[in-house]
């Protein structure tokens, strides 16, 4: 092996230095620009191709079909981003690239890839199940890893140690199918920060728990005689205020329709005039007729609840996929989805781990509510750590030549040779 990429979710310089942590696991860590907007599917793409949101169209981590007038959160087709892949010129020389629990991998121009893919059965239930390439390697991590427990990698128990898992898989992966360049996604930090706030000593206790997990990749780097680059994808801030409900907004204007259906409120995207795709501290506003883009910017400007209102023009994550306004919720707050003020016009899988159906990210599945049988929560006030805006990661690397003050000069400057 030669390189071992480490992106590791809510891995920010702040969180490091206050706590004295920006030497660990025998890497110096420095500070660095994210992308925008701060969010997982964006910063990957961003470094996989080294472009602007603009470019390489992960403005979000869902988009919104026009032509299917539906949104679509968290899909893994790597045709979603655009561009060449910084690894191309590797590959093209005969040297093997892996991919292992990053967005947007599957169907990607790599030599081996591993990704949380459940099969949804039939009759109900699902069977815990990761997707590998090659086929064969999923038999084989199932007997060398066992299940792996996606209940722990999202939902109310997800937790730190679920990193162990993910390590697992990935030696077990590089045992049998070793690659000359890997990419590893690490979720660790993610889970206990957006519950309790990025100074939580829960937040604490996975950051301990992410020192271990790195402690064993450097082993496994230095065994394998690889350069380690490590890098966060964004940094984690502290919820102090209410969220924002743009689509309450739009709904209570008009602009936002709604399907009837035994009591329930559906979204109607076929007849919505706007619509709000939100995803942590942003939200992508999807406006129907250009003659509404400004009365609805302008909507939001007088709210008084967003730190800004941008018409997409020619920021860097003006891609078409983007939503004609974007939205950023003032610091210490953030962006939900939910239309409805009466929980009982709540669509059902309001309350269920639904990333899939759900238009928009719901931090609230992080919880349980006190109803029996247990759902998933709608109490917004529990959330205490988002992200989305421009932020400062951190990084590190064992490779000198490695440098860059954002991810996608760290990206666009990373030595092949």
């Amino acid at each position: 092996m030669k390189n071992l990429v480490v992106m590791a979710a809510g891995l920010g310089y702040e969180g490091l230095e206050k706590r004295g942590l920006l030497k660990m696991a025998g890497l110096e860590f420095r500070s660095a620009a994210s992308a925008f907007p701060a969010v997982t599917c964006t910063a990957q793409a961003t470094f996989r191709t080294a472009a602007e949101p603009r470019a390489h169209g992960m403005t979000s981590n869902g988009f919104y079909s026009r032509a299917l007038m539906k949104p679509a959160f968290w899909e893994q087709s790597a045709a979603l981003v655009q561009g060449p892949r910084i690894w191309d010129g590797a590959r093209a020389r005969g040297e093997t690239v892996g991919m292992y629990f990053w967005q947007q991998s599957l169907g990607e121009q790599v030599d081996s890839v591993v990704s949380p893919a459940p099969i949804h059965k039939h009759g109900g239930g699902m069977i815990m199940r990761n997707y590998a390439q090659p086929p064969e390697m999923g038999d084989v991590l199932d007997r060398r890893c066992g299940t792996f427990p996606l209940h722990r990698y999202w939902g109310p128990l997800a937790s730190p140690k679920v990193g162990r898992a993910v390590l697992a898989n990935f030696l077990a992966m590089q045992a049998a199918h070793p690659v000359d360049h890997a990419f590893l996604y690490l979720p660790t930090l993610d889970y206990e920060t957006q519950r309790h706030g990025p100074d939580a000593p829960a937040a604490d206790k996975a950051l301990a728990e992410f020192r271990a997990q790195l402690e064993r990749l450097a082993d496994f780097a230095s065994e394998r005689g690889a350069a380690l680059t490590v890098c966060g994808d964004y940094e984690i801030g502290l919820v102090d205020r209410a969220p924002c409900f743009p689509n309450r907004t739009l709904r209570a204007a008009g602009l936002f329709n709604v399907r009837p259906v035994a009591g329930h409120a559906y979204p109607d995207f076929n007849t919505s005039r706007a619509f709000a795709m939100c995803d942590h501290e942003v939200a992508h506003v999807y406006v129907r007729r250009e003659e509404d883009v400004e009365p609805v910017a302008k909507l939001f400007g007088e709210a008084d609840d967003y730190e800004s209102v941008e018409i997409r023009r020619d920021q860097d994550w003006a891609h078409a996929s983007a939503g004609e306004i974007l939205l950023l919720a003032k610091k210490g707050s953030w962006c939900a989805y939910p239309w409805w003020t009466d929980r009982r016009e709540a669509p059902d899988w309001a309350t269920h781990i639904d990333i899939h159906n759900k238009p928009g990210y719901d931090p609230c599945e992080l919880f349980l509510d006190r109803s029996f049988p247990p759902k998933t929560c709608q109490d917004w006030s529990r959330i205490r750590g988002s992200h989305g805006r421009r932020s400062v990661l951190a990084w590190a690397s064992t490779d000198v030549r490695v440098a860059g003050d954002s991810l996608r000069a760290l990206a666009a400057g990373f030595p092949w040779d």
